[in-house]
């Protein structure tokens, strides 16, 4: 199933057939693409190469590592995500590791990071859905995660699949048309909320 986006200005067919479904296929995720995902992720950009993210994976295969992940999820999202080969728990260290002092930009860098995750599933056929609706305490408890990290969010990994057997909410969102806030909206210049205006 492609949901190729229909871009203002060409960009790399990567970026244009990336989307998030609900709907994954059953077929099972090879162990040497999720090296070579991890591998995109571990040579993302982080400031001062701290490299604060770390990862938790689990393959649906192995149920009760699965089962686990999947609790660490709000009900919303257990509902298709169940459905997904491989979930992924994602977390940022809060601090330097020299020095101990707070790091500002450790979210960005764990989203650097999975952004590189994800393109490299792209090139691999493979797709991404990243949530935000997860329960960070309850994955801390589960996983007996430190602290100085915080849980940030949770990506399911596969194969696109049909959306029949979703929910119907997220068969609507699987089935809707791909909309984005067009550029001038949000890339600025002189002065906030000034248009950029690239033939000036």
């Amino acid at each position: 199933m492609s949901r190729r986006a229909e871009t203002d200005h060409p960009i790399h067919d990567i970026l244009a057939e990336r989307w998030s479904p609900y709907g994954f296929a059953e077929t099972p995720v090879p162990v040497e693409d999720f090296r070579a995902l991890f591998e995109g992720a571990r040579w993302a950009a982080s400031s001062y190469n701290e490299q604060p993210w770390r990862y938790i994976v689990a393959f649906r295969n192995n149920s009760e590592a699965f089962d686990k992940l999947l609790s660490c999820l709000v009900e919303a999202n257990q509902s298709w995500a169940r459905f997904a080969p491989v979930l992924i728990l994602g977390m940022a260290k809060k601090t330097f590791s020299r020095g101990g002092s707070p790091n500002r930009v450790a979210l960005h860098d764990l989203g650097t990071a999975s952004a590189s995750l994800t393109f490299e599933a792209g090139a691999r056929g493979l797709m991404v859905h990243q949530m935000a609706g997860i329960h960070p305490e309850k994955a801390r408890m589960l996983y007996g995660i430190p602290e100085d990290f915080e849980v940030v969010t949770a990506l399911a990994v596969g194969y696109a699949g049909t959306p029949d057997g979703l929910p119907e909410e997220c068969k609507e969102r699987d089935m809707a048309p791909r909309q984005r806030k067009p550029v001038r909206e949000w890339v600025f210049a002189g002065e906030w909320n000034r248009p950029w205006d690239p033939s000036a």
